[in-house]
């Protein structure tokens, strides 16, 4: 980036020296030709004159529309989205707590299946979701009827939000850059797809099952950044877990970890000012 700048810098100073040559030439080549070139003299007088104000005007105008657009200024012009309890409500416990088991059972149930390795690595992908659920049998065997409607149904535990969508469409306006960076499972993918409503605004999507990769692992946001050619330095990455916050700071992305829509909303608002 300081590299980037430098160089811009340089750029700058070359074309503020020629823009100078320039303008001088007429002047000096009509003063060079005596007393019959004084009209001459005049015209380049005026032309010295008018391409350093129209320049200056034009870099005014310039700075006032990069302003108002983020896309065109230095700092934060890509903005990566985790779609669970972010974009869409992931909840689990109620999902579970719906189907009336005794509080014993359902608690085994949830160290089983939601608290489980094997649910973890179901994002990974690259394996069957059969096998992923005979895994889970084989640690309560006693509740395999269960933990196969449960796994079958499993596409329940996450709806869509109503801010969602307004609030991508508010930043493709803006001129950001929007992108998915997600653990999702190939099963529930397949289920749920049709209700991101936000996918055909983003500008790029990676879910972990597609990569057989997992957050917090440093890999799958390189995944992203290379696949899309970005500057970690002009991201901010938004998620609801710390651990893969912290992943993405570690690679120099901005990060805020979502509690809420309006505190993520209003912590993203003052980065893009910023």
């Amino acid at each position: 980036m300081k590299y980037m700048k430098d160089k811009k810098r340089i750029l700058a100073l070359l074309a503020a020296g020629i823009l100078v040559i320039v303008c001088l030439l007429p002047m000096i080549f009509a003063f060079r030709r005596g007393e019959n070139s004084q009209g001459e003299f005049m015209a380049a007088v005026g032309i010295a004159i008018f391409v350093p104000v129209f320049a200056y005007i034009c870099m005014i105008v310039y700075r006032v529309l990069k302003g108002r657009n983020p896309q065109a200024r230095e700092g934060i012009r890509n903005v990566v989205f985790d779609v669970g309890n972010v974009l869409m409500d992931f909840d689990w416990p109620s999902y579970l707590k719906s189907f009336g088991f005794e509080k014993e059972k359902e608690e085994r149930l949830a160290d089983v299946i939601f608290r489980s390795r094997t649910w973890q690595e179901r994002d990974r992908g690259g394996k069957s979701e059969e096998e992923y659920i005979e895994a889970m049998v084989s640690e309560a065997p006693e509740y395999e009827n269960d933990i196969r409607e449960i796994m079958r149904r499993s596409g329940e535990c996450i709806h869509p939000v109503e801010y969602s969508l307004t609030w991508v469409r508010f930043l493709k306006e803006q001129g950001c850059s929007l992108y998915v960076l997600s653990n999702y499972c190939q099963y529930m993918l397949d289920i749920n797809r049709k209700d991101m409503a936000f996918l055909p605004y983003m500008d790029g999507v990676v879910f972990s099952c597609d990569v057989n990769l997992l957050k917090p692992e440093a890999a799958i946001y390189k995944k992203l950044l290379d696949k899309y050619r970005l500057d970690p330095t002009e991201c901010v990455f938004i998620d609801d877990r710390k651990e893969n916050c912290s992943s993405a700071e570690a690679l120099g992305m901005k990060t805020i970890c979502f509690e809420n829509f309006p505190q993520a909303a209003k912590e993203l608002e003052n980065m893009l000012k910023s």
